[in-house]
């Protein structure tokens, strides 16, 4: 059965695993499975086994990494193997991963049989502050983000802070952009903190992830099914997850979450100063501080009129007009702005005349 509120998260280097033991012991489980993909199968998972006794025996469940894998055909792949492999609805899927491993497999889990339960153990600084927690799972349709999908809440998470050693950096600054918009929209104080963090430095990844943990735990805890308040947690996401389908379109390098919602950030950044009273001054300190820690994302000049396309596809729109969450300040986000489609080709042309041509 889908658990519908908000799950205990465990953040530790050995408390997680000592914790998720525990639970293991305290539940009885018909069948374990966990989910992975052959990168979390090569560098997590004997970590895990090694140090949760009780999930001896579990199934492995093998997927092929990456955001192009994140589709309902891999699902279906899933329900037939743990189908074939006995799951019934006392069975517990475990999500071994990033991103795509926690919103595919919560996704499953959530629909087999009506429901099953699982926990993520999140291998990413991506999915440790974002992804697993909230409550979201789902899957990408004719590359459109997250188009299917359902809330549904894990029983637990279980965040072990070493896995980020196991991480190339490119992976790290993806992840830390949520960081970044996690303090953006709600402390101002965490964001001067960021400002002075080195992201290739892993020292203050543990308070990093619990801080943006209490963020986003906090409004999704206000608001589980994006009614109001949880929309603030989109400020960069509207133009990124363009960003993102468009790459994914075009066959080209495809982008990691956080480098196109940087990207978003910044252009929707630029958007706040005419949509929502943003202090010029502060918009470009947070633009400059994002575009010389981020990749730019580079861009066509001819493209202003597809990515407006991709984002009337928006969960967040209605009728065809497009709506972003924007800053009025460090810490004060406004949500559900509608923004015209000239504005958006706009400030999409200056980002690339500004950052990236």
């Amino acid at each position: 059965m889908n658990q519908t509120s908000s799950p205990e998260i465990v953040i530790g280097a050995t408390s997680a695993f000592e914790a998720f033991d525990e639970f293991l012991s305290t539940h009885s489980f018909s069948r374990i499975f966990i989910v992975v993909d052959e990168n979390t199968l090569r560098h997590c998972l004997p970590r895990l086994m090694h140090e949760t006794a009780n999930l001896e025996g579990a199934e492995i469940i093998e997927l092929e990494s990456g955001e192009e894998n994140k589709v309902i055909d891999v699902c279906t792949q899933v329900w037939r193997v743990l189908g074939e492999l006995g799951a019934d609805r006392q069975s517990l899927v475990v999500n071994l991963g990033g991103g795509v491993i926690t919103d595919l497999g919560g996704f499953v889990a959530a629909t087999f049989k009506r429901g099953i339960a699982f926990v993520n153990v999140p291998t990413t600084l991506l999915a440790m502050i974002d992804a697993a927690c909230g409550g979201k799972t789902g899957v990408d349709l004719d590359h459109l983000k997250n188009e299917v999908g359902v809330f549904a809440y894990p029983r637990r998470v279980y965040i072990d802070p070493y896995f980020l050693h196991t991480l190339p950096k490119r992976e790290l600054l993806s992840g830390f952009a949520e960081a970044c918009k996690h303090a953006l929209i709600a402390d101002a104080a965490y964001w001067e903190l960021l400002c002075l963090t080195d992201p290739g430095n892993a020292e203050h990844w543990e308070h990093i992830i619990a801080r943006s943990v209490e963020i986003k735990q906090a409004i999704t805890d206000a608001d589980p099914f994006e009614k109001d308040l949880r929309r603030i947690l989109n400020f960069g996401h509207t133009i990124g997850h363009a960003f993102e389908t468009y790459f994914l379109e075009q066959s080209q390098n495809t982008l990691l979450h956080g480098e196109a919602v940087a990207a978003g950030m910044i252009c929707e950044t630029l958007l706040s100063v005419k949509y929502a009273g943003l202090d010029e001054e502060v918009a470009a300190q947070i633009t400059t501080q994002l575009a010389r820690r981020f990749p730019v994302v580079n861009f066509d000049a001819s493209a202003g009129e597809r990515l407006v396309e991709i984002m009337r596809h928006d969960k967040k729109n209605a009728d065809g007009k497009i709506k972003c969450s924007l800053l009025a300040g460090i810490g004060k986000p406004v949500a559900g702005v509608e923004v015209s489609a000239g504005d958006l080709i706009q400030v999409m042309n200056q980002y690339r005349l500004e950052f990236v041509i």
